[in-house]
């Protein structure tokens, strides 16, 4: 039942992250929002994953890990059924904030789970675990484009419909929840590492630009990949979503086969070579337009080791803290996460307006430029891993 609760926990998680490609353009008309509006909407929900994030390890140590996966399962079927009812903004907002809050809840939840439990090939087990977050992501959005479509009663469910019916799956894994026992509650507080010492290793920090920059560029896809291609290149939802839906085909074969061998070639040799293969990749893709979009796709298979390649350092080398120090990281990489959404909003509007903000060609370079953010985010989260690879090689802590 652990292993249930995580893989299907992964598998919602992945489906609530990412069905909002296809739905962001709707949900951009319906409101009558621009880019920059957007990503400031990306972005202050982000910020309900954040103060999840912050709160949920002292909701693990007093209610224990069990409860607080249920609640944040039963907080994001909650937040479905209110966007669904949400016909004004500030509802829709504040529904999509819950769903983050359940969102951030359920990361750090999952992680802590996951580091508890696999103390053995802790890299392959943390990429597989991640890889069911893949496999879900890869059809999320053909599915919530599909669903999208579908009509019941005469009426057609479109996005907000969409998104009651995909976060009602969270209702599976809630009863897995319910049937399971789960380990590491009973630690004796003196037996855990403080926060203190944590704070004193710059290893620590170093992982917390790591994995603040690989998943703005790993989440920053699923925001903005479909809408770059719809503006950029005219493409139908339909084959933008496909491509996306490549995107995390590669993701989830890239943890699934890439995984177990950061093992063998070390946790942070492993983050420095991937990360910076999906920059490459991205602006290759970039710089040779539509021809060469298929590289965003294979992107995917770098960036995708990054998160669980991070959790599985963090178990390894923090084993009687990594409750704390994954909430730490964590949180800090949500922060990340909500001024990398703004930053791109911002780049994307900034670039539009020196080329013309009403232009095609503004908005084509706007785009580009927006979407450049999300490699050179990868960039520095190769380059970060080079500085965390000498400190700890000259203190042979090398992981």
């Amino acid at each position: 039942m652990q292993l249930v609760t995580i893989f299907l926990g992964f598998v919602v998680f992945g489906i609530s992250e990412n069905i909002k490609g296809p739905a962001i353009p709707r949900i951009q008309l319906a409101f009558n929002l621009n880019e920059g509006q957007l990503g400031t909407l990306l972005s202050l929900n982000a910020l309900g994953y954040l103060i999840a994030c912050s709160f949920t390890a002292i909701l693990v140590r007093k209610w224990g890990i069990k409860a607080v996966t249920i609640i944040s399962f039963a907080s994001m079927v909650i937040s479905g059924v209110l966007i669904f009812l949400s016909h004004s903004y500030p509802l829709f907002a504040s529904s999509y904030f819950l769903m983050y809050i359940g969102n951030g809840m359920l990361e750090i939840g999952l992680a802590i789970l996951g580091a508890r439990i696999f103390v053995k090939n802790t890299g392959m087990m943390m990429n597989l675990s991640h890889f069911f977050y893949g496999l879900s992501s890869t059809v999320a959005p053909l599915l919530a484009t599909g669903v999208m479509s579908l009509s019941v009663f005469g009426h057609t469910l479109d996005w907000r419909g969409m998104y009651l019916v995909m976060l009602s799956l969270c209702l599976l894994p809630i009863l897995s929840a319910l049937r399971g026992t789960f380990p590491g509650d009973d630690l004796p507080n003196e037996d855990r590492t403080s926060f203190r010492t944590l704070m004193r290793d710059p290893a620590l920090w170093m992982m917390v630009m790591i994995l603040s920059f690989g998943v703005v560029s790993e989440l920053a896809v699923g925001g903005w990949l479909v809408n770059f291609l719809e503006k950029a290149y005219a493409w139908d939802t339909v084959r933008a979503s496909g491509l996306l839906s490549a995107f995390f085909l590669l993701f989830s074969l890239g943890r699934l086969l890439i995984g177990p061998l950061t093992d063998k070639i070390g946790f942070v040799l492993s983050l420095i070579i991937f990360s910076c293969f999906s920059a490459v990749c991205t602006f290759i893709a970039l710089a040779g337009g539509e021809s060469l979009a298929f590289l965003f796709a294979i992107s995917g298979a770098g960036i995708a080791i990054i998160y669980p390649t991070v959790m599985a350092f963090i178990a390894r080398r923090y084993p009687n803290g990594s409750d704390t120090a994954i909430t730490f990281v964590v949180t800090l990489m949500g922060l990340g996460s909500v001024i990398g959404n703004y930053i791109i909003g911002w780049v994307i509007e900034t670039v539009k307006g020196v080329y013309g903000s009403t232009s095609e060609l503004g908005l084509l370079r706007g785009l580009q430029a927006g979407y450049g953010f999300i490699g050179l985010c990868a960039a520095v989260c190769s380059v970060s891993g080079i500085v965390l690879y000498v400190y700890l090689k000259r203190r042979r802590e090398l992981i």
